[in-house]
């Protein structure tokens, strides 16, 4: 009776982490980045000048990243103006360390962009009025 206890204990705890694991990654795909390698991050110019902050990330249905909101202009976030960028305008390289985002793109040329806002109720982002 004891070894029929243990080996249903045994069985029940195996089946138990065997679900458990089904919802988690053995290990992390190589191929894989990070929302955090982008969000609030800043974004330079060509010329190293600080063209705005990474205020968002869009990813798709099927996980992919598709694009960025910027926010460019104003102080400490007022007067800024955000705007969609496409995923591939940015790239990313490292720099001591750290990752350095930039794009080709003028300050001008983002501020003249279509401007967007985030609605709370449909919980995306919509063009500015």
């Amino acid at each position: 009776m004891r070894y029929l206890k243990s080996s249903v204990l045994i069985l029940a705890l195996a089946a138990a982490s065997a679900a458990f694991a089904a919802g988690t990654l053995p290990v992390i795909p190589t191929d894989s980045v990070t929302v955090t390698m982008y969000y609030k991050q800043t974004v330079y110019d060509q010329a190293d000048k600080k063209l705005g902050d990474v205020d968002d990330v869009l990813i798709n249905r099927s996980g992919q990243i598709t694009g960025f909101i910027v926010g460019v202009g104003g102080f400490v976030g007022v007067g800024e103006k955000d705007v969609a960028v496409p995923f591939s305008a940015i790239s990313v390289t490292t720099k001591d360390g750290k990752h350095y985002l930039s794009m080709t793109e003028s300050k001008e040329s983002l501020t003249s962009a279509v401007g967007y806002k985030y609605d709370r109720n449909l919980m995306t982002w919509v063009a500015a009025k």
